[in-house]
């Protein structure tokens, strides 16, 4: 009976020490991170930016694949279906994991069940973007003619419970406007139609329309941060020109399918750091209007709760719906 209880024993003690060991070999093929949205959003760039260091530290390549569609919806159940191994990621905005589920009741995963939390990558500033030979120059026009003429402007998004959508409802409740949403297949789609003069406005993370900016297709009126960016130099806040106390943001995170071992998720979070102190990384990202966070899973978890909750609450005050 003792050598039995001994051997139970050990088998456990082998068990156990199974993760870590796992963890120590991780990786040991290459990564496949799937991004849900359209390649050039802000997300996208963020993700391929941070990965492609963390392939440097891992020593293993990270293939990214855009599987855009339905607001995110598509490749997410890519990721949520995949083996928790740690070798499938999803690169997502924070959209899919708070906003989306409120918009779409009947999805085949659930944010909060189907992911485990790896980090937060950055916090993607946003802003109120116009062609580039617009009439608006301030905020405060846009919103003077869009009361004006109820019905008759409209906007662009990245789809249906899109971050797009959702920063430009509250913006349109807030500021009292009756406005038209026509939603594209993704955010670059959506803010390409800006530029293109498809659609008389946009909200937008600014990683996505920093280009556009910079070569004068579309104006930026006004960032939805607290305080001005230095990014964009003389473009004031939305709070100080047109809406006061509206502000938005978004994030760029890393999950992984739920179950994925501890100390393989550590580890992936251990490299997200590494990579966001690299000089040559915020190089990269701090033209794209971005706040480098490298949060890790048990707060970016915590927040991910805390956004869900709220956006219900938001969501279904502003009567925000996918069509």
């Amino acid at each position: 009976m003792k050598s039995i209880i001994a051997s139970v024993g050990m088998a456990l003690l082998v068990c156990a020490g199974t993760p870590a060991r796992a963890a120590d070999a991780y990786p040991a093929k290459p990564v496949r991170m799937v991004i849900p949205l359209a390649a050039g959003s802000a997300v996208d760039k963020a993700v391929r930016i941070v990965v492609q260091k963390m392939s440097e530290d891992l020593g293993q390549p990270f293939v990214v694949e855009n599987i855009p569609g339905s607001s995110g919806l598509i490749g997410a159940d890519k990721v949520a279906k995949a083996a928790p191994d740690g070798y499938t990621l999803g690169g997502f905005n924070d959209s899919i994991l708070t906003m989306i589920p409120h918009i779409y009741p009947n999805m085949p995963w659930h944010p909060l069940k189907d992911f485990d939390p790896v980090s937060l990558v950055a916090t993607v500033e946003w802003g109120l973007v116009v062609p580039a030979d617009s009439p608006y120059r301030t905020a405060a026009d846009f919103i003077a003619d869009a009361r004006a003429n109820p019905g008759r402007i409209n906007y662009s998004s990245g789809g249906n419970g899109s971050p797009q959508h959702i920063a430009m409802a509250l913006f349109a409740r807030k500021a009292g406007l009756d406005i038209v949403h026509v939603p594209y297949k993704g955010a670059t789609p959506g803010a390409v139609a800006v530029a293109g003069k498809e659609v008389q406005a946009g909200f937008q993370g600014l990683g996505t329309v920093a280009g556009l900016i910079q070569g004068g297709k579309v104006k930026l009126l006004a960032v939805s941060t607290k305080e001005p960016l230095a990014q964009f130099p003389g473009v004031p806040t939305v709070d100080t020109s047109g809406l006061p106390g509206f502000f938005f943001d978004s994030w760029a995170t890393i999950v992984a399918p739920h179950g994925t071992p501890r100390p393989i998720v550590d580890r992936l979070h251990q490299s997200v750091v590494k990579a966001l102190a690299a000089a040559d990384v915020k190089a990269q990202l701090a033209p794209l209007g971005m706040t480098l966070r490298g949060i890790g899973p048990d707060e970016f978890g915590a927040a991910t709760r805390g956004n869900f909750d709220l956006y219900q609450q938001l969501i279904r005050d502003g009567n925000i719906q996918s069509n």
